[in-house]
């Protein structure tokens, strides 16, 4: 077998006809070693099962279930906190319910236990547990009504039979009372108890509630 350079004369078709059939022509562009079509990888083929390798390397068996117990704890753990943090705001809503209930009941029982030898004691007890137009209101007319209660030489007694809530905001709530009202007025006998129904608006001052009215209720 014969081989030219690709520059030989004699490799051209035109001074000597056709090439013969043994004659290999290496020219710059089909050398063994240039990447023609045998040596050629142009999508990395001769790669593919060592970057497949390399993942099973860097990722095996103890490292995934590793990472996928580390998934699961994160979730878990953000459930809990998640819940926890329901069961807080839950907790905290009953308390502020109960906190209403209890200013109301307390409200209704301040204004229906008074007794002429210590008025002004119980009336600053009103006034003390009072805010907003109420408190204004009971201020303004507190010691006329001590004068009338000592004059009358007044003495009542209430007793709560029931109390509930009517209605309740963020921070203003609707407590609806019942209260039972034993009176005596000087050296008379003590009267029949009366029934009274009330509605007392409680709202909120700081971390504690006050009374902000009391309406009379059929």
């Amino acid at each position: 077998m014969t081989i030219h350079t690709a520059d030989d004369p004699a490799d051209d078709p035109t001074a000597s006809g056709t090439a013969p059939d043994d004659t290999l022509v290496v020219g710059p562009d089909n050398g063994p070693d240039s990447g023609g079509a045998d040596g050629e990888d142009p999508e990395g083929l001769n790669d593919k099962p060592e970057t497949a390798r390399a993942w099973r390397k860097a990722m095996p068996p103890q490292r995934l279930a590793l990472v996928m117990g580390l998934v699961a704890a994160l979730t878990m753990a953000a459930l809990t906190s998640w819940l926890g943090f329901q069961t807080y705001q839950a907790h905290q809503a009953a308390e502020q319910r109960q906190l209403f209930v209890q200013v109301g009941r307390q409200g209704a029982l301040n204004l229906t236990t008074i007794d002429w030898q210590h008025a002004d004691v119980d009336v600053k007890r009103i006034l003390d547990s009072a805010t907003g137009t109420f408190y204004d209101e009971f201020s303004q007319r507190s010691q006329p009504f001590i004068d009338v209660v000592n004059k009358v030489k007044s003495k009542s007694v209430g007793t709560i039979t029931e109390a509930g809530l009517e209605s309740h905001s963020r921070d203003t709530a609707q407590v609806l009372v019942a209260v039972s009202v034993k009176t005596t007025v000087g050296d008379g006998p003590e009267q029949e108890p009366r029934s009274w129904r009330m509605r007392v608006t409680v709202q909120k001052v700081g971390n504690d509630a006050k009374v902000a009215d009391v309406e009379f209720v059929v």
